[in-house]
């Protein structure tokens, strides 16, 4: 599924090979432990919404090992491993925030970033690297915004985000003291916006959560949670999208410069077939079955883990037309990019809006952007639950 790096370079996100559709079938974990491997778009779209597959009991007592190295989604404390109505509960303190009408509202100051971003870009000798100019401070500087935390040095929070998704990259130990600093950032950040409450995100979810009872813990992992997830995988994703568009999909390019909305629709699309995880360290979203359960025609007993393959799922030849990307047409179904039922992203409104923006808004600042990097030497961020390009130096 993967190439190795030491023998020869890692191909482009958008030309990995993921497992083919088809009924759920054995496969393990990095760590060795069996899972139940769902690849069509109905049944991961099932076990996303049965409620007899959870995340919490991934962390029961009797639970196996999941991965090698702890990371963020290894906290019991963290809404992603919340269920019923404790997680609906938590989620709620967030949840307003983040609806398609909010996010409508959040627009204008973030095209405001865009551009700005895209004017320093504009100013920078050639070739110039999209990555550090655009594709990454991009969703740093949106949910730092949003979170009141535009004093934050973009280094720390590279750093925690770097940990926090860690695959293999860092060590145990080094893991271990990130997520605790990390933690130690988030509990002092909770304390001072509950002393002094602005207008930010921070502020609301602690006034939320405060009114609703939510134990201290979960309200630091909240927002620990958010600050990474607000932007480590939008960086990935607009850096793996530029990949496709100036290689691959280069003829795509002009249309994108041509209205928003068609630039939503090329978004949709590209979400869906650019992926942001190889795999590597965890075949997909993880449940585990809490009573015997068919999918598929396929009885998963209880206790097993069952790793759901948005992307093999994303490419289903059953319901999504095979080959390279049509980004003028709208998905025939709802995509599963950003899982489905009660764990669907929270921020999905947010990243599609970001991702939106930026292609549009770059395909119209830059018409004759081009390439100065090939498939074979781009510089990988490894070692994470996600893979993108560290470095893409591009000219116009």
């Amino acid at each position: 599924m993967t190439a190795d790096s030491t023998s020869r370079p890692l191909c482009p996100m958008h030309r990995m090979v993921y497992p083919e559709s088809g009924p759920p079938r054995p496969a393990a974990l990095a760590t060795g432990t069996p899972v139940w491997l769902v690849t069509r778009y109905h049944d991961v779209r099932q076990v996303l919404m049965d409620a007899r597959f959870d995340r919490s009991s991934l962390h029961a007592e009797d639970a196996p090992p999941l991965l090698a190295v702890p990371n963020l989604l290894s906290d019991p404390d963290g809404l992603v491993n919340q269920d019923g109505p404790g997680h609906q509960r938590l989620r709620g303190t967030v949840q307003r925030a983040f609806t398609p009408r909010a996010v409508a509202r959040w627009r204008p100051w973030v095209a405001s970033v865009v551009e700005a971003l895209l004017d320093e870009l504009a100013a920078t000798p050639r070739p110039a690297d999209i990555v550090e100019g655009f594709t990454r401070p991009l969703p740093v500087s949106v949910i730092c915004r949003l979170m009141g935390l535009d004093h934050i040095d973009s280094e720390r929070i590279r750093h925690w985000a770097d940990h926090a998704l860690s695959g293999g990259a860092h060590s145990a130990a080094e893991v271990r003291a990130a997520m605790g600093e990390f933690a130690d950032f988030g509990a002092e950040l909770v304390a001072q916006r509950r002393a002094r409450p602005g207008d930010d995100l921070v502020s609301g979810l602690v006034a939320a959560g405060d009114w609703l009872g939510i134990e201290e813990r979960q309200l630091v992992a909240l927002v620990c949670g958010l600050v990474v997830a607000g932007h480590e995988t939008t960086m990935s994703a607009l850096g793996n999208i530029v990949v496709y568009l100036l290689t691959d999909g280069h003829a795509d390019w002009p249309s994108l410069a041509v209205d928003e909305e068609g630039a939503a629709t090329a978004a949709e699309q590209l979400l869906r077939t650019v992926p942001i995880s190889e795999g590597r360290v965890l075949p997909g979203l993880l449940r585990r079955a809490v009573q015997d359960t068919v999918v598929g025609g396929v009885t998963i007993p209880a206790g097993s883990v069952v790793a759901v393959q948005t992307n093999s799922a994303s490419r289903d030849p059953d319901v999504y037309p095979s080959g390279p990307p049509d980004l003028t047409a709208p998905l025939p179904v709802p995509g599963v990019i950003f899982g489905a039922g009660p764990h669907h992203c929270l921020g999905a409104w947010l990243a599609r809006l970001e991702i939106t923006l930026a292609l549009h808004r770059m395909a119209v600042r830059f018409p004759g952007l081009r390439a100065e990097f090939t498939p074979a030497t781009i510089d990988w961020r490894e070692g994470r639950l996600t893979r993108s390009p560290r470095c893409l130096p591009v000219s116009w």
